[in-house]
């Protein structure tokens, strides 16, 4: 997605994945929430917050953000580096516009938010893909889209009326 976005842009643009502030696997199996990993309770939503707030602040510094590491199932910190020449930075995931505690924090610190729609057969298609790229059996994949992604894009969906622009659905970039 960062590659393509920068294609797209004679800017320098920093991409900030929501996705790096995944709770660590061992303390949702502590919490018992790993059955519904992506679901809002399973990220550090405050510290993402905090995070784009330090971005925000602008005091000179390169501000480390973390990544995902779908390889590894893990969030890896201190993956990107945002300088203070980094003047256009994207963060993406699909709770910036929900409103439970901690994530409420999130859309003020943002100058724009967008929706970006994907209809549910293909958004199903992509999420199977995504997940049996990955490492997980069609089956397993298939079951864990219907049951744990699914709930978390009924939820994310009540707040797409928050999102300052709706656009179509981007171009596929797993394959």
């Amino acid at each position: 997605m960062a590659q393509w976005l920068a294609e797209q842009s004679s800017v320098s643009i920093r991409i900030v994945p929501m996705d790096g502030f995944h709770l660590a696997n061992a303390e949702l199996e502590r919490l018992g929430t790993r059955s519904r990993k992506g679901a809002p309770e399973t990220f550090d939503a405050v510290g993402y917050a905090a995070l784009l707030g330090r971005i925000r602040a602008d005091d000179g510094t390169v501000v480390y953000a973390p990544t995902f590491d779908r390889s590894v199932d893990e969030a890896v910190a201190g993956a990107i580096p945002i300088g203070p020449d980094d003047r256009f930075v994207v963060t993406e995931g699909n709770y910036l516009l929900h409103q439970s505690e901690g994530w409420r924090l999130v859309r003020p610190i943002l100058d724009e938010a967008w929706w970006i729609d994907c209809a549910g057969n293909e958004r199903r298609r992509r999420l199977i893909e995504r997940h049996v790229l990955f490492g997980r059996e069609p089956a397993d994949a298939r079951r864990f889209v219907g049951a744990s992604d699914e709930a978390n894009a009924a939820l994310v969906a009540r707040d797409r009326a928050r999102a300052d622009r709706s656009i179509g659905q981007l171009p596929d970039l797993t394959r």
